[in-house]
């Protein structure tokens, strides 16, 4: 209930009841919140103060409007910490969630100059060039772009990559994949991405580039990834 005697400001004490029937699953991500009306009939409170905690938990990415239609709950994003390397599928099962993906394009190709020396191979040698769908209990999280030494990690196969490419490389080739390199920067979606990950016209995605090691210090992948960034967040440990 709102209290309104109490010193803390009523607009606080909706947008806090709100956040609390998210966190306990009354309301899930997708659900359409009640009217600003209904808010304000059932705690007897002006329309002004409901719209106001609204657009603080709107502001927060708890909440997210469709014009014409109303305020829905958000998806809850995924956390990925970058303390270590892991691969999507590990990330995903690691949360207790179904990872999948959905094979796009798979082929060998000649390396570029610009991919040849990032993998530390001679221009034009093979390379596999695999494109896929990361998925989270069948949401699109990203779309993965993927280039690998064809002559580093012999057959590879269709198969392979619709399961787990790391498990592959560690277990079956025995190859030790130490740790990388991955660069982060925001970006805004192109037709492509807005076309598998299933987002909007310039909604916002993060874009990220990593250059994987083996444990001898042989560049093993260069992986181009677009996430979702109402689905997505990255985060840092910093120590001082």
């Amino acid at each position: 209930m709102i209290d309104k005697q109490s010193p803390i400001p009523i607009y606080h004490q909706l947008e806090e009841k709100i956040k609390q029937l998210i966190e306990t699953g009354e309301l899930n991500p997708g659900d359409i919140l009640p009217s600003e009306r209904e808010y304000a009939e059932q705690f007897q409170i002006s329309r002004m103060t409901v719209r106001q905690a609204i657009n603080n938990l709107v502001n927060e990415r708890f909440l997210y409007r469709i014009k014409g239609k109303g305020t829905f709950v958000m998806e809850h994003k995924m956390e990925q910490p970058l303390r270590e390397l892991t691969s999507f599928t590990e990330d995903m099962k690691a949360r207790g969630l179904q990872p999948s993906n959905r094979l796009i394009h798979f082929e060998i190709l000649p390396a570029s100059a610009e991919l040849a020396e990032k993998l530390g191979i001679k221009e034009h040698g093979p390379v596999y060039e695999i494109k896929r769908i990361r998925l989270a209990e069948d949401i699109p999280m990203a779309l993965e772009r993927t280039y690998i030494s064809a002559n580093l990690v012999p057959g590879l196969t269709e198969d392979i990559v619709k399961d787990s490419l790391y498990a592959y490389v560690e277990r079956v080739l025995q190859l030790k994949i130490k740790g990388g390199t991955q660069m982060i920067e925001a970006s805004i979606s192109n037709e492509e991405e807005r076309g598998y990950l299933e987002i909007e016209e310039a909604d916002p995605i993060l874009l990220m580039q990593r250059i994987s090691l083996l444990e001898d210090g042989r560049p093993f992948e260069v992986v181009k990834s677009s996430y979702r960034a109402d689905r997505y967040k990255f985060i840092i440990d910093l120590q001082r």
